[in-house]
């Protein structure tokens, strides 16, 4: 006997229904990262969309000891039957690989808004702060950052702004000649962060204007120089050269 149209219609939208409803429950819980070149120089960029995927901070276990490295915060999370599946140094540190800056971890700020002068990168005003607030996520100027009232999930403050709305940062210099290893993130859109780690010396300038022009980013922050690494299991990549403080990864259920 042949089913009526009227069922077999009902019964479709309902197999799709629940296909939605399982893949809403599959969707990928790690960054999608590649690899690009932008101006003759090399750049792994890694997409963050947290609507879709569970983006967190890192910075001591629970006995209060910093991680310093990917491989002490795998080793971690592996014990909560977690695999991390993307890292990077998440901003600028002290000699204790604590955060100077804002920093904000499951909900709970450990460190308040830096908004005092002095030198190095990090004073380079405007500095930043990029945050997750829910389904929402950002980059943002100091300043503005202060004003919104935004209580974020996480939120990581550094500095310089690489970004400002639309515009290269005006103190970064298109005849710099310093080269480094730098990383950083920008904000795509109000849900999606691209985090980028150079994998060979670049200038300031140059670092920005992959923000600006390869991904259309109105914000993007500078993140650190030098001690800059990236932890990625789908390109199979584990930087972990020197101490870093703060970071940022992603991770899936084993």
């Amino acid at each position: 006997m042949i089913a009526p149209a009227n069922n077999i219609n009902m019964i479709f939208r309902l197999s799709l229904a629940v296909l939605l409803y399982v893949l809403a429950f599959i969707a990928p819980a790690q960054a999608e990262c590649r690899n690009l070149f932008a101006e003759g120089n090399s750049y792994t960029a890694c997409t963050v969309d947290v609507q879709k995927q569970k983006l967190a901070l890192y910075n001591a276990n629970s006995e209060g000891r910093p991680y310093g490295n990917f491989s002490n915060l795998s080793d971690d999370l592996a014990s909560e039957n977690k695999a991390l599946t993307f890292a990077m140094n998440a901003g600028m540190f002290d000699q204790n690989l604590k955060a100077i800056g804002y920093y904000v971890e499951n909900g709970k700020q450990l460190k308040k808004l830096n908004r005092r002068n002095g030198a190095g990168n990090f004073h380079m005003k405007p500095n930043g702060v990029f945050y997750v607030k829910g389904d929402k996520a950002g980059v943002m100027e100091t300043e503005a950052f202060a004003k919104s009232g935004i209580k974020p999930d996480l939120a990581s403050q550094s500095g310089p702004m690489l970004v400002i709305k639309g515009e290269i940062h005006p103190k970064i210099s298109q005849s710099g000649t310093s080269r480094k290893i730098r990383n950083g993130v920008g904000m795509v859109d109000d849900h999606t962060l691209v985090f980028v780690i150079s994998n060979s010396p670049v200038t300031f300038y140059e670092f920005a204007a992959l923000f600006q022009d390869e991904f259309a980013c109105d914000n993007a922050l500078f993140l650190d120089g030098s001690i800059s690494a990236l932890f990625s299991s789908e390109l199979g990549r584990q930087d972990g050269f020197l101490p870093i403080g703060p970071i940022v990864g992603t991770y899936e259920l084993r």
